[in-house]
């Protein structure tokens, strides 16, 4: 019989598999980080030995030879060296040229580019905090018992001190995909969703909660998403009346233009319509923006939608930023009796 080989693990056929692997499985605290930098050091270390031993077997035998190598290179390294020397002017002289300009940018140009691709989402986000919107699809006849359960432990989860979130507010579809509930969270950042998830997960009664929502909904879709940092989320209010909650998908890489353009709209939007907060996606479904907004009624919801017309800057909003669009979707929401925004 061979013996295995050090470093490899052997594979189980036998051991069951009690759960499937989870997000909140995996521990946040510092003590796992530091445990997980150790592991990574270790085996870093492992690396560099076996190739210090390979180096080791084959220096005397390429000693002589990388000799030679070095001083013949050194002439050919000096006239490379010319030759750099020459391509770098050449570089410098075609790109300071109107053409050159024209063509590559100029040079300021091309730095503020890098700079707001390195900065985009900073560019974009107020960066506070990171906000989930769930969707939960619901078996009709289940419809009743969902929000039971829901209503139940919901709040509980929003108020436990030890869960860095607050829940934005909870709704059901009454147009749209009916059967479907929206919930939007708001974390402290990655570190509080990963730390939230982690607690929720392992309380006590979790894995009981989470088996009667597995049979209560058809599908679930969760993205992460951060605000826009000219429209931040709204704090719990009660307003009564009717969401709509509009979905735009964008064409790849028009997200900054979008903001641009929306940032100068919703001063003329707020003069009519009652924001509740817009938010575009960094994990999940991406070059998507979410807009939530409030209205008394759907009769309502027309009268304002048709005096935003008359609000200078808003239809050249609309005329710069439809193109950006590939498809777009309006749900109409009814919240949620623990709904903190409602």
């Amino acid at each position: 019989m061979v013996a295995p080989r050090a470093c490899m693990r052997a594979i189980s056929t036998t051991a069951a598999l009690r759960k499937t692997p989870q997000m909140g499985d995996i521990d946040p605290a510092r003590s796992a980080v530091e445990s997980f930098n150790a592991k990574q050091k270790a085996f870093r270390e492992q690396l560099a030995e076996a190739q210090r031993e390979r180096g080791a077997r084959a220096f005397a035998a390429q000693q002589s030879s990388a000799s030679s190598s070095e001083k013949s290179g050194q002439g050919s390294s000096g006239n490379d060296a010319g030759l750099t020397a020459q391509a770098k002017q050449k570089e410098q002289d075609r790109k300071s040229g109107p053409l050159s300009n024209l063509i590559y940018g100029t040079k300021e140009g091309r730095e503020m580019e890098a700079q707001i691709e390195a900065s985009f989402s900073q560019v974009l986000a107020r960066g506070k905090y990171v906000h989930s919107i769930v969707f939960h699809e619901v078996k009709p006849e289940m419809v009743d018992e969902y929000v039971q359960l829901v209503g139940r432990w919901y709040p509980k989860i929003a108020n436990a001190g030890e869960n860095k979130v607050h829940l934005v507010g909870s709704w059901r579809t009454e147009i749209g995909d009916c059967d479907t509930f929206v919930h939007i969270w708001e974390y402290q950042k990655y570190a509080g969703y990963h730390e939230s998830r982690h607690s929720i997960t392992h309380h006590p009664d979790f894995a009981e909660l989470d088996n009667k929502l597995k049979a209560m909904i058809k599908s679930k879709s969760i993205s992460l998403m951060q605000e826009f940092s000219f429209w931040p989320t709204t704090p719990p209010r009660q307003l009564g009346g009717v969401f709509e909650l509009r979905s735009y998908t964008l064409h790849p890489g028009n997200l900054l233009e979008w903001e641009t353009h929306w940032r100068r709209g919703l001063k003329a939007r707020r003069e009519v319509m009652e924001g509740v907060g817009a938010w575009f996606v960094q994990i999940g479904d991406l070059n998507t923006v979410h807009h939530l907004w409030q209205f008394a009624n759907l009769e309502e919801r027309r009268e304002r939608r048709e005096k935003s017309w008359m609000v200078e800057g808003w239809s050249d909003t609309v005329h710069k930023t439809v193109p950006l669009i590939q498809t777009m979707k309006s749900r109409i929401l009814i919240p949620m009796p623990w709904s903190p925004v409602a």
